[in-house]
């Protein structure tokens, strides 16, 4: 068979916490180096994974005029399909332009987020319209989950295919043997941002003295929550600050609950995750997570008190939580990486030898 050339628009750097960043280079190592011959960009030092993996070429980027060396890459690179187009002054420049070039790659994106951004404040106008400009003049679009594929259509009339986020389900794991906690522990991951609510874990930190809240991640609601945290003297929280995949991956084999009460997702990576080391969810319902299957693996939401609900009947009961988090281990076996970057490996023979999958209209 011969070799199929993908670009992936992506950075290939090690340490890197954005998700899709993570995502593309988890897709990335596990394609069959035999088949796919990829390129990623790199800024600093490389993933030592994707620097190892046979068929693979990292493209250093100078500190300076990026966007440049990008869309150069875009325009006279020799490969068939474009992957994981991100919104960024490149691939607007390069979608406005395929069609003077006559070019007749291949260009796929995924969405990865609900598309009513009118409803997000956090989302800016400009970042909006990159968006648009970009993402969603790929050829082909692929949304993660039932959820965004049909906000995607409601909100743009745009079609799209599903492929899942997955996890790595050898890296995150239960540590069943653990004594348990004297006081239980219930963990929150993402960024410090108004809609993924990180600020109801204080409240719930109050209602609830008997357990401990620790809260992972970094971002513009950081210094309210310290200030609430004094204020309030709520003293069972602990701003955790961002964590690297080794310290999440610990804290989750060292947390009873985790507690997601985000409003505005598409398919959170740290539900996998937290599922895949043994963990209930609990999460709101208003976006649908097809990823924590109500009174099976966790519980799913409403409304606050709802949250609220679910929460005391964890952390009262020890063996209602191991239930729920050995099946939400099972469950979330299906969504390995493993598995994700097979879909993956099918789309781009079926692009590669031309056969028809939807285009995005």
């Amino acid at each position: 068979m011969k070799t199929i050339r993908i670009l992936v628009d992506s950075f290939a750097d090690a340490g890197l916490l954005n998700a899709q960043m993570g995502n593309a280079r988890e897709i990335v190592r596990r394609l069959d180096p035999e088949r796919f011959q990829v390129s990623m960009f790199v800024l600093g030092q490389p993933d030592q994974r994707l620097s190892e993996r046979q068929n693979t070429r990292l493209i250093q980027l100078p500190r300076r005029k990026q966007t440049v060396r990008i869309l150069s890459e875009f325009l006279l690179g020799t490969h068939k399909i474009l992957f994981y187009m991100k919104a960024s002054p490149a691939s607007r420049w390069y979608s406005s332009m395929r069609k003077r070039w006559n070019d007749r790659r291949s260009t796929v994106a995924t969405i990865e987020s609900q598309s009513n951004f009118e409803d997000e404040p956090t989302i800016s106008i400009e970042g909006r319209r990159l968006h648009e400009k970009s993402v969603l003049r790929c050829d082909y679009l692929f949304s993660n989950s039932r959820s965004v594929q049909r906000s995607l259509h409601r909100e743009y009339g745009l079609t799209s295919e599903i492929i899942p986020t997955g996890v790595d389900t050898e890296f995150f794991t239960p540590d069943w043997e653990r004594a348990p906690l004297r006081r239980p522990r219930v963990l929150f991951v993402g960024s410090l941002r108004r809609f993924k609510q990180p600020q109801f874990l204080l409240s719930a930190a109050a209602r609830f003295p008997q357990a401990d809240f620790r809260i992972a991640g970094e971002g513009p609601l950081r210094p309210e929550l310290a200030a609430r945290i004094a204020k309030e003297r709520i003293t069972n929280v602990a701003l955790l600050g961002l964590l690297n995949s080794e310290q999440l991956r610990q804290e989750y084999r060292k947390t009873d609950v985790f507690l997601f009460p985000s409003t505005w997702e598409g398919s959170p990576k740290v539900i996998l995750e937290a599922a895949a080391c043994g963990l209930p969810v609990i999460v709101r319902n208003n976006y649908e997570p097809e990823t924590v299957v109500h009174g099976v693996t966790g519980f799913q939401a409403a409304s606050d008190e709802e949250l609220y609900s679910s929460l005391r009947a964890l952390l009262t009961n020890r063996n209602l939580r191991l239930d729920l988090g050995r099946a939400g281990r099972r469950y979330i076996q299906k969504y390995d990486w493993s598995r994700i970057a097979a879909q993956w490996e099918n789309i781009f023979v079926l692009l590669a030898g031309e056969n028809q999958i939807r285009r995005a209209s």
